[in-house]
């Protein structure tokens, strides 16, 4: 009987399992691959406050200090005057990551697929990997998109809004390693953006999301034409040279699920935390998944693994992020219905914020008094209406 296992050996789940360890907890990190990040799954942008915060090195990460944004008919560039976002090299960071878990004590099996749970009188009792039985005290979801353990448990159901990625990374002669772009517009996504984030010399991340179910566009399909036809921000990269091929899945629900069972806690993309205006999570699956590893640690110490003495962990984070997601989603859904000409507009509403109103609105930090203030007190007129819809 293992006190802690872990489903997956993402950001989540390798924080998960590092602070359960760190506090004593004798702790298993499952992973379905037979390396840690073998796939990359994710764009990897991030803010440099959080890469401060949990200690990423600079060897992990290409910080950003401009931003840019490109409809049909228009293109803004934001200057932050300083480095304030971030682009992960999502290998090395996740691998990091995980190496902090073994170091902290906890036991990292990779080429261990997670199959669905054990049940033991409606609570989760461990996972089943391999045809082996883990049985543990307590148990952490980390498995990402697929969420295996909740949904095999019956707790939660399969994600029906979401956001398919797909990018290629590879050499562009004309990066800027500065500078990242959001494209948008029915040219580069009919339910989305696509983007070029740069990790640091010539290195570029070039990519297209679209949201389902509002559109049933294949994204790869768009970004090859997008990279073919070149134009914009896309075609001032003068020669790319695509070396691999990324995609992925992330969830586009609001906070809908409930992520404290008996036995068990979800944290990251299983837990539906992101930010829904550019789905980007890793911030909150480091930080909220390290959570998930402590309370999951002191329930099976206590034996208090019931879903009201848990619970706790759902307040906490929901406490933090839920007004936030809730005021994003109603700029995503702007968004979602917007012509080319009305992104031109947009465009234009956006390049009237200062650069830090404009970090904390792509970040999606809708919860600072001061934003509420711009929204009554912003020198344009436009621009007040759009942030008082945060309000």
């Amino acid at each position: 009987m293992r006190d802690v296992v872990v489903a997956g050996g993402g950001p989540a789940g390798s924080s998960a399992a590092a602070a359960a360890a760190g506090l004593g907890a004798d702790v298993l990190l499952l992973e379905r691959e037979q390396e840690i990040a073998s796939t990359v799954r994710t764009s990897g942008v991030t803010w440099m406050q959080d890469v401060t915060e949990h200690g990423i090195p600079r060897d992990c990460y290409n910080p950003i200090d401009r931003f840019g944004f490109a409809s049909p008919g228009r293109e803004v560039l934001v200057d932050a005057g300083g480095p304030v976002a971030a682009v992960l090299d999502v290998r090395r960071t996740y691998r990091l990551l995980a190496s902090r878990a073994a170091a902290a004590g906890a036991e990292v099996r990779t080429g261990a697929a997670v199959d669905g749970p054990v049940m033991e009188g409606g609570a989760v009792a461990g996972v089943r990997s391999g045809g082996e039985e883990i049985r543990a005290r307590m148990t952490v979801d980390a498995t990402g998109f697929p969420s295996t353990v909740c949904t095999g448990a019956g707790l939660a159901r399969g994600w029906s809004r979401f956001g398919a990625g797909a990018e290629y990374e590879g050499e562009a002669d004309n990066a800027d390693p500065s500078t990242w772009w959001l494209l948008v517009g029915d040219r580069y996504s009919p339910a989305g953006y696509a983007w070029i984030f740069p990790l640091g010399g010539g290195r570029v991340r070039v990519g297209v999301g679209v949201g389902k179910p509002e559109s049933g566009a294949d994204p790869r399909r768009i970004l090859d034409r997008m990279i073919e036809e070149g134009g914009g921000p896309v075609g001032r990269l003068g020669g790319f040279r695509s070396e691999e091929f990324h995609y992925g899945l992330i969830p586009n629900e609001g906070l809908a699920r409930r992520t404290v069972h008996a036995g068990l806690l979800m944290a990251g993309d299983s837990a539906g935390q992101s930010n829904p205006l550019v789905l980007e999570g890793i911030r909150h699956a480091i930080r909220y998944g390290a959570e998930a590893g402590r309370r999951a640690a002191r329930a099976a110490a206590s034996g208090a693994t019931d879903a009201a003495s848990l619970a706790g962990y759902e307040k906490l984070w929901r406490s933090e992020i839920e007004s936030k997601n809730r005021k994003a989603r109603r700029i995503q859904a702007r968004w979602l219905g917007l012509s080319d000409d009305q992104w031109d507009e947009e465009l234009r509403i956006i390049e009237q914020l200062s650069a830090g109103e404009m970090v904390d609105f792509v970040r999606g930090d809708f919860g600072a008094a001061r934003l509420a203030r711009m929204a009554v007190s912003h020198p344009v007129l436009a621009a007040r209406q759009l942030l008082g819809m945060l309000r």
